[in-house]
């Protein structure tokens, strides 16, 4: 029987592997390394098991979470996996994958996109050192996109920008672990230097080489290699590293003369073949050698100040750009930045049989037949990514994941407000491993407009209650109008003078947006949407003035001040925002759009599965990390029973029909 798990593989930057999020894999170290091992296919050379491509540069894993640090938005773990061999060493950095980590985490939900570009910044676990990432987001999504081209990839891609703030000395604490800037190792003079990557540079001439040489020549030479790995050793014992036979750290380089006075040319080793490029990581630390004085890679120009340099490679060239301050043995790295690219191949589950985890797995049920569950969970979501169910159903999927022992997929499926989603999961094998975020939409509002291809009460078994978002009502700071009141007095002066935005006909913002018209007896167009993501991006850029949208989905843009908040439309004031009327408080009454959501399975799903899964759900919510991230969207937490659920909904079945009915609603 095999473990699934998801899995997203990505070329980033010269190098390609999978990402995870931490959640995603077995809580427990030594279980994880045992799943990455088997998600590569490391036990064999070629790999032909798992993802890996046979080499070193195709055995990497990137773990992406929130960061715990303060001041950084992410946390990255690289693991460099074994090629051939059983082992996973997490004590290097990889700058090339960390320029998937951004794009992966805005992807997946951890970081919300800003209109044109995002910046993030990103700590390296591994080397506790932070990295300011930049990546393009028109349109507050991600693009791969681009006319940005890097040596060692064909094609083009849009560019990622990495700013390297604090990597030297990370990894040993200081940037010449040894004390001196050139030591003397069995009559070789090296530089050992920590600067984003332990490394041991040698100038090739010493090895009787001339630098230039193919990374093919190079492999193929079998005295130079045992020479550079005999040196190694003995670097690794005298940075501080102890004995580092079985770790990549530190990566032997051979340096000789570049084009001009600001390039260098390098070899760079992984460690014990020669990259088919350039590490990230590699070419940050050779071109803070070269812009050092007094190392065996010194340039003739060490002047401070911020320079462009080149770093040469078998593949092309990574233009490097550092800051030096100071002079002679004085002389410091501030910072180094560079582009680099990405680009998303797939994302699915990843099947890792169990002969991998040779050691049992902490938790690991006893093989007494058939369990629940036996394969990942899907959460399916009738809304885009981005918006707040999508965020919603992220937040719990771990700590489901936590405690139902399987990993937890949030697939979003969204179009027909909601009625694709929902129709693909009230046909889904009632088996548990198929589950839905329900909402007020599907299983309130939309039977109450459409006539739908799915019952929300036969097709579905009721979960358990997630939570309650009220509903406000935000403008575009822009817009000169200071409270409700002014709005109705311009709207009856001036009809359609605004518009609002929707996440969809139907959809609960759609249905208060009208409500509000109506009994305001007002006009205001409307613009449709495919989600609340998109609707809100329109209303921050001034396209349309106002929405409705969940607290959940808009509490953090209120908060930075992107949007405006005029209205809750519910019954009382927020806690979280007590400054801001009613709209019944604005003399405007009727309108009260309290969203809520939950989670179902499909019909004939098994009782005891279904009572398994309400009571991983309510210990998910019971969790104060997921209390204080829905609170902080402005959301609260509610725990109930299967049968709370059920009576809910046949409640709001009743309630939104009767709307539509008196105020003669409909979704168009």
């Amino acid at each position: 029987m095999s473990t699934t798990i998801p899995c997203t593989l990505m070329r980033a930057g010269t190098s390609r592997g999978p990402f995870f999020l931490r959640e995603w894999l077995p809580a427990d170290d030594d279980a994880r390394d045992q799943a990455l091992i088997g998600a590569i296919g490391a036990s064999d050379p070629l790999q032909l098991d798992g993802v890996g491509g046979g080499s070193s540069l195709n055995s990497k894993v990137a773990i992406v979470s929130r960061s715990q640090q303060p001041g950084c938005d992410l946390d990255y773990l690289f693991a460099q996996v074994g090629v051939g061999q059983r082992s996973v060493d997490l004590r290097p950095n990889c700058g090339n994958m960390l320029s998937g980590v951004l794009p992966f985490a805005i992807e997946q939900g951890l970081i919300a996109a800003a209109e044109g570009s995002t910046t993030a910044v990103v700590f390296n676990v591994n080397t506790r050192s932070r990295i300011e990432v930049t990546v393009r987001t028109p349109g507050r999504r991600i693009t791969y996109e681009g006319s940005t081209r890097i040596d060692g990839v064909a094609g083009t891609a849009a560019p990622i920008h990495l700013n390297f703030l604090d990597a030297w000395g990370a990894v040993t604490g200081s940037v010449f672990p040894t004390g001196r800037r050139i030591d003397l190792i069995d009559g070789v003079p090296v530089s050992c230097i920590d600067a984003a990557m332990p490394l041991m540079i040698v100038r090739a001439e010493s090895l009787g080489v001339t630098g230039t040489e193919s990374p093919v020549e190079l492999d193929a030479n079998r005295a130079l290699l045992e020479r550079l790995e005999s040196l190694r050793l003995q670097a690794g014992r005298m940075m501080g590293l102890g004995d580092v036979s079985t770790s990549v750290v530190p990566k032997p380089v051979l340096v000789s003369a570049g084009e001009n006075g600001d390039s260098i040319t390098s070899r760079y080793f992984t460690p014990r073949r020669c990259h088919a490029s350039h590490a990230v990581t590699g070419a940050i630390g050779v071109a803070s050698a070269f812009a050092l004085p007094g190392t065996v890679a010194s340039g003739e120009n060490t002047r401070a100040g911020t320079r462009a340099l080149v770093v040469l490679h078998p593949a092309g060239r990574i233009d490097v750009e550092v800051e030096i301050a100071g002079a002679g043995d004085a002389a410091q790295i501030r910072r180094a930045s560079l582009v680099r690219t990405a680009r998303k191949i797939f994302h699915g589950e990843l099947h890792i049989p169990d002969y991998v985890f040779s050691k049992p797995r902490k938790g690991a049920p006893a093989d007494d037949g058939p369990r629940y569950p036996n394969r990942a969970i899907t959460i399916v979501v009738p809304t885009s990514a981005g918006g707040g169910n999508d965020a919603i159903a992220r937040t719990i999927a771990g700590r489901l994941a936590t405690r139902l022992g399987q990993s937890v997929v949030v697939d979003n499926r969204a179009g027909a407000n909601g009625s694709i989603a929902s129709e693909f999961v009230a046909r889904a094998r009632p088996d548990g491993h198929t589950l839905m975020l329900g909402y007020i939409g599907t299983h309130g509002i939309n039977p109450a407009l459409h006539k739908l291809r799915y019952d929300p009460v036969a097709d579905f078994e009721p979960v358990g209650l997630v939570g309650y978002s009220p509903t406000l009502m935000v403008a575009q700071p822009e817009v000169p109008v200071r409270d409700v009141g002014e709005l109705v007095a311009q709207l009856e002066a001036a009809p359609d003078r605004y518009g609002y935005a929707s996440a969809g006909d139907g959809t609960a913002p759609h249905l208060a947006a009208e409500l509000f018209k109506l009994h305001a007896g007002v006009r205001m167009h409307g613009v449709a949407h495919k989600g609340s993501a998109p609707a809100l991006a329109d209303t921050m850029a001034g396209r349309t003035q106002f929405m409705f949208p969940s607290l959940y989905t808009a509490y953090p843009l209120v908060k930075s001040g992107r949007l405006r908040a005029l209205g809750v439309a519910g019954p009382r004031r927020l806690a979280r925002l007590p400054e801001v009327p009613t709209l019944h408080e604005a003399g405007i009454e009727g309108v009260d759009v309290t969203q809520w959501y939950a989670i179902f399975a499909p019909a004939k799903t098994p009782g005891d599965i279904v009572r398994r899964l309400n009571r991983a759900l309510n210990e998910a919510l019971a969790d104060p990390e997921t209390g204080r991230r829905m609170a902080d969207h402005g959301a609260e937490v509610r725990t109930g029973t299967p049968e709370e659920l059920g009576a809910l909904v046949a409640s709001e079945l009743v309630k939104w029909k009767q709307v539509a009915r008196e105020a003669r609603l409909t979704a168009d």
